[in-house]
């Protein structure tokens, strides 16, 4: 084993460029990943992290024009040309973060809170530079040092379905997870700034978006702890550095808040909807079925659109074990939300269940093309068998078999009953 990561280590340093030059900052860094590597990451991880944060916000095609226009005015003054990217997801809580490449999500909850477009432009503008600048790259580079092997195998991920996704969905979480340090944090404001004045924007929007998070960390608001502060730590210190850029940039610029206002109305209209379905989903959690589908009843009454909500409604039926309810809440949620794999999955265990096995297998492959997971390869596995596609089976269950879950742990045990080691 000793030999085999020294001559692992061996062939990065040798593979790798040991030291690249910023694009961005013009200093010299660690640099084990290289550029092609970075656009692969951002292409390959890109779909299944949005899966892993709740999926595309299919609701509204206008606002997700909208952010991906302002993006690319932003991106368009970067220092670094890469195939930029801009998604908006469907998750209340608020937050926005970059893979490499230039692969970068922003949620629905966040853009809720902000007030202008120039407010966007800086919040995009910071993540352009995480991806210009190779912060996302360098979480990658951490990883590898410390474990020697993560492009090749994948990293933890601590979201909902981290022992059951596989592959890509796994690394993409960890880098979108990870922590950005205080440098880190300083240069995408820094040069954030920047790009959003060269593209027309005022910069005292960054200022002013930076007081804001800094008063609602100091208040400890729950949603925005879990999300843009975990990863993008807000501080006195930002605030001071991002007023003190502002004053050398050039004044004034656009704000544009009518146009923001009028783009995001329905999603400041929807918060009391997301704050429903957040409470049935604790209430969830804690077994009381009941109260969770009162709760995903109001989320409905109140923006019916979101596949979500009709998601939480199918569970609480599971819960009370009234199958033929949840299967159509869950098809009412596909129909919603198109694009989001946890409903295809809980719809073909259900068909897989009532012994539709075909349709079942359409589900669950079509929850794999989003975002493969054990569970999904393990019951393609059991179809498989019924089918008598043993070949077949094989391949599911030992895809399945690489969580460490007990999903993982089932299928390793189905191999060796057919007499696979």
């Amino acid at each position: 084993m000793k030999r085999f990561l020294a001559c692992l280590l061996l062939s990065l340093s040798l593979a790798i460029p040991a030291c690249v030059v910023n694009p961005v900052t013009g200093k010299r860094n660690l640099g084990l990943v290289s550029e092609q590597q970075e656009l692969q990451l951002g292409e390959t991880n890109y779909v299944p992290t949005q899966q892993m944060q709740g999926g595309p916000y299919d609701v509204d095609p206008e606002l997700t024009r909208y952010v991906q226009e302002v993006g690319q005015k932003v991106a368009a003054h970067a220092d670094r040309d890469l195939p930029y990217e801009f998604v908006v997801l469907n998750n209340p809580v608020p937050n926005a973060w970059a893979l490499p490449g230039g692969k970068i999500a922003v949620n629905s909850g966040l853009l809720a809170e902000l007030d202008s477009e120039a407010e966007l432009a800086a919040v995009l503008g910071h993540e352009i530079v995480h991806a210009a600048a190779r912060h996302s790259a360098q979480q990658v580079e951490r990883g590898t040092l410390l474990q020697l092997g993560v492009l090749a195998a994948g990293i933890a991920a601590s979201d909902e379905y981290a022992d059951l996704a596989l592959g890509a969905g796994m690394v993409g979480a960890q880098i979108i997870n990870s922590k950005y340090g205080r440098d880190a944090e300083l240069e995408a404001d820094h040069y954030g700034m920047t790009y959003m004045v060269r593209a027309g924007y005022d910069p005292q929007a960054a200022v002013s978006l930076q007081e804001t998070f800094v008063r609602l960390a100091e208040g400890r608001q729950s949603n925005w702890l879990e999300g843009l502060f975990a990863s993008h730590p807000p501080s006195e210190e930002r605030v001071r550095r991002n007023r003190e850029h502002a004053g050398k940039l050039q004044a004034g610029g656009e704000i544009g808040r009518e146009d923001f206002q009028r783009v995001t109305a329905q999603l400041r209209k929807s918060k009391p909807a997301w704050e429903a379905y957040q409470e049935g989903a604790v209430a969830l959690q804690e077994g009381d079925a009941q109260r969770a589908r009162s709760k995903a009843e109001e989320a409905i009454r109140i923006e019916p659109r979101i596949g979500h909500f009709h998601n939480l409604l199918a569970k609480a039926a599971l819960v009370e074990e009234d199958h033929d309810e949840a299967l159509k809440h869950f098809e009412e949620a596909i129909r919603r939300q198109p694009n989001y794999f946890e409903n295809y999955v809980y719809r073909g265990l259900l068909l897989d269940e009532a012994g539709d096995y075909d349709k079942a297998r359409q589900d669950l492959e079509r929850a794999n093309q989003l975002l493969p997971t054990a569970i999904a390869h393990e019951k393609l596995g059991d179809i498989a068998i019924r089918q008598g596609r043993g070949n077949e089976a094989i391949a599911h269950y030992r895809v399945a078999a690489q969580s460490q879950s007990e999903v993982g742990q089932r299928a390793a045990a189905k191999l060796r009953q057919l007499g696979v080691q």
